[in-house]
């Protein structure tokens, strides 16, 4: 997850946000955060701010509809709240049990093939293509090279069940990276590969410029009204589903499900998410949520809360050496999310492939994943075909009443988009 600390900096500071102070906010938000899940859920999840809800934040709230970042922390801030309340209601466990054993598989199969096709990006093996959509890379880019290496590494060190293989494959490849840059050139190197090499050892930053800095003032038109609750609304829709599809889909890889099914201590978990949301907001970081990076841990045999509060502890500690978590690059993680996908999908054995009430709507789960880039997307297609199939084909027992109430709010949502 250590990816966040430079990239969240990067993406929100385009909004007008200091850089530095967004880098300590968004390592605070998520010590802290991820020290709670440990403590109070007991869980080995980790939170910090999400993925996607921060592009969507930065490019599309401050970018595209032009709001100050000031007013979409406050729409992230209200969202935190409405979560709070609905998970202490357990609507949103609810929820989250009533996803069906083999779509909470799919959803983690699906899952997997996502960060492996992100990985497989950040390292230029697989690039944008104009005539079908995506491409094989050069293997001659550095980073693709670095990758592979990563891969191969990270590949004997589980062979041979080494603890920590994916830490020693980062670190292996991040000293790679910087070993080629200092060969053809810093300045090189960042300009064509985006290769950092670190400024320093220690540093950090006031989060002053950012923190506490929420803006109330648009309730005060009818204009500033619509346009918050707009923003609100996306924010809670993408965040709900995706934090559900995460919950359900690292929780299913760590078996840590009761005999229905249901996710353990979901509530808690859930209420964590929210509350981490809510002071996230607070210190000036966009949405926080839990993170299918968990499955990283979960991967290496972490089982309880207590791998959340050590990766929290970590997280605290990297604001203060942030010169060298900005200088990982991204095709250092890149393995490391490659393999972590492989480890996502193994549970896909367990899915009844010919029962295709319950094949097609996991399939449906899996492939859309990766192919829409949103975790909520494939979980939406699978819940709307599990209900779809299993109603035509006479299994109505199977379906129950969230689950019909989910898949009519989902195909409204695609009906307004």
């Amino acid at each position: 997850m250590a990816y966040i600390i430079a990239v969240n900096p990067d993406f929100l500071s385009q909004t007008g946000m200091d850089k530095g102070a967004v880098l300590t906010a968004t390592c605070l938000a998520a010590g802290l955060t991820t020290i709670f899940m440990g403590i109070y859920a007991n869980l080995p999840f980790a939170l910090a701010s999400g993925m996607g809800l921060n592009a969507f934040f930065a490019f599309t709230v401050c970018g595209a509809m032009k709001v100050p970042w000031q007013v979409a922390l406050t729409a992230v801030f209200l969202e935190g709240i409405i979560f709070i309340i609905l998970s202490l209601t357990k609507i949103r466990e609810i929820v989250v049990n009533s996803i069906p054993t083999s779509l909470k598989i799919a959803v983690s199969a699906g899952i997997g093939l996502f960060i492996a096709f992100i990985g497989f990006q950040n390292s230029g093996i697989v690039i944008k293509n104009d005539s079908t959509l995506v491409a094989l890379g050069t293997l001659k880019d550095p980073r693709a090279i670095i990758a592979v290496i990563g891969i191969i590494i990270i590949g004997i060190l589980v062979h041979k069940q080494v603890k920590g293989a994916m830490l020693w494959g980062i670190l292996s490849c991040t000293i790679i990276s910087w070993i080629y840059a200092l060969i053809i050139g810093p300045a090189k190197a960042t300009e064509m590969y985006k290769i950092f090499l670190p400024t320093g050892l220690f540093g950090i930053h006031s989060m002053a410029p950012i923190a506490g800095k929420l803006d109330f003032s648009v309730f005060a038109t009818a204009k500033g009204v619509g346009m918050i609750i707009s923003v609100l609304l996306t924010f809670l829709f993408v965040d709900f589903f995706d934090t559900v599809g995460t919950l359900v889909g690292v929780a299913s890889k760590a078996n840590m499900v009761d005999e229905n099914g249901n996710v353990l201590r979901a509530k808690q978990a859930l209420l964590v998410d929210a509350l981490g949301t809510t002071m996230g907001a607070i210190m000036g970081v966009s949405t926080v949520t839990t993170y299918v990076e968990s499955s990283a841990g979960v991967a290496e045999g972490g089982r309880t809360g207590l791998t959340a509060i050590m990766s929290g502890i970590l997280f605290l500690l990297a604001a203060f050496f942030a010169p060298i978590f900005m200088s990982i690059p991204s095709c250092a993680t890149a393995p490391a999310l490659i393999i972590v996908g492989l480890f996502m999908m193994q549970n896909i054995t367990k899915i009844d492939f010919y029962d295709y009430t319950e094949a097609i709507p996991a399939f449906l789960t899996i492939i859309l994943m990766p192919l829409t880039y949103s975790i909520a997307t494939g979980l939406m297609f699978g819940v709307i075909g599990y209900v779809l199939f299993n109603f035509f084909c006479g299994k109505k027992e199977k379906i129950s009443i969230t689950l019909i109430i989910l898949a009519i709010i989902f195909i409204l949502r695609f009906i307004s988009i």
